[in-house]
């Protein structure tokens, strides 16, 4: 079942196939890139003028999670005051979401605890000594050494979804890496990895089993010619793809909090949608449900469940500024990801106007 076309962007530059001619064009910061996506979309629905019509929507995971809202509130700004093309905007999606507010940080604390990664013991000292602080940033000895054995403990699970095995990230490994390949699995190596464009930093290969090994196979898939001749990535652009790291690209983190932007936004009228991976500890529910509800609108349809195949797929709570949260069990950091029959539920369910 189709509902919507879909188009997805390469932000910020230097991500994915994008790229600059010049060294100094990938110096971008939440600011820059986003006022790039704005112009991006000018220019996309200029020369695509038959979508204009259709109604529009701005969605991110994770950290877009923060250049979502204020992209909508750039584009907003340009509909109030007639600039066109005039999109037909509707709404935005965020899963998963950072806010820029301790409150992304600080509620792993309580996630932690209720799902027995940390006792009581050090939940309480935690509330005691860390009491009305961002918990990443301790102001004193105390809270300190207890957020150090916090975050010991956290270490030893997937934190992107804590039921699974820790596993090898899949990134970019030492020119030694191929001694270091699990290979107890029995499979051999795909024969695409052999022969077939630039690579010169393969991953580790971790065990077929781990959730990290389609970021594995991700990378001799964006480095095969045929991917990006689908693609119609230009020759000489992109030599070696590879799964980046945070502090890989010259990006500036300009951003302190997008709850301003949540709040106008659905004070406008703007239909959104927050929803969380249930067992994500990167960017906890408990933190996501605690921003939505400081935006202090009345609930409107109170907490239940909602269901796919006769089944709890979740549980959800919307508000009178046309706000939705919903959690998708088993989901993880980005839910999707983890679980992409329920999320596309969700999302048809919520991009039709129907009920979750």
């Amino acid at each position: 079942m189709q509902v919507s076309h879909i188009l997805f962007v390469d932000s910020p530059v230097g991500a994915g196939f994008s790229f600059s001619r010049q060294l100094k064009g990938y110096e971008v910061g939440d600011i820059s890139s986003t006022l790039q996506l704005h112009e991006f979309l000018v220019k996309w629905f200029s020369d695509h003028p038959k979508y204009l019509a259709s109604p529009f929507y701005i969605g991110g995971d994770s950290y877009a999670g923060m250049i979502a809202p204020f992209l909508m509130q750039i584009v907003s700004e340009g509909i109030e005051v007639g600039r066109r093309p005039l999109l037909n905007m509707k709404g935005y999606l965020v899963g998963n979401p950072g806010t820029g507010e301790s409150v992304d940080f600080n509620s792993r604390v309580p996630y932690a605890h209720g799902f027995g990664i940390i006792s009581d013991q050090l939940y309480e000292t935690i509330l005691k000594h860390c009491q009305g602080q961002d918990y990443s940033n301790p102001s004193n000895a105390q809270c300190a050494e207890a957020m150090g054995r916090f975050n010991s403990l956290i270490s030893e699970v997937q934190q992107a979804q804590v039921l699974l095995d820790a596993c090898v990230y899949a990134s970019p490994a030492p020119d030694d890496a191929n001694s270091k390949m699990d290979g107890s699995d029995g499979r051999k190596i795909l024969k695409e990895e052999i022969g077939l464009g630039q690579r010169n930093h393969p991953p580790a290969r971790p065990p077929f089993g781990c959730v990290t090994y389609g970021y594995y196979l991700s990378y001799y898939w964006a480095n095969d010619r045929r991917t990006r001749d689908a693609l119609g990535v230009k020759e000489g652009t992109k030599d070696e793809w590879v799964r980046c790291h945070d502090n890989d690209l010259p990006y500036s983190y300009e951003l302190k909090s997008v709850l301003k932007y949540h709040q106008n936004l659905t004070s406008r009228g703007y239909r959104a949608l927050a929803y969380s991976g249930d067992h994500d500890l990167l960017v906890p529910h408990l933190g996501t449900q605690a921003w939505v509800r400081s935006l202090n609108f009345s609930v409107v349809d109170d907490w239940r469940a909602w269901h796919l195949g006769g089944q709890a797929a979740g549980f959800t709570i919307s508000y009178s500024n046309n706000m939705t949260f919903a959690t998708i069990k088993g989901g993880g950091h980005t839910a999707p990801e983890y679980e992409p029959e329920r999320c596309f539920a969700m999302f048809s369910r919520w991009i039709l106007n129907r009920t979750l």
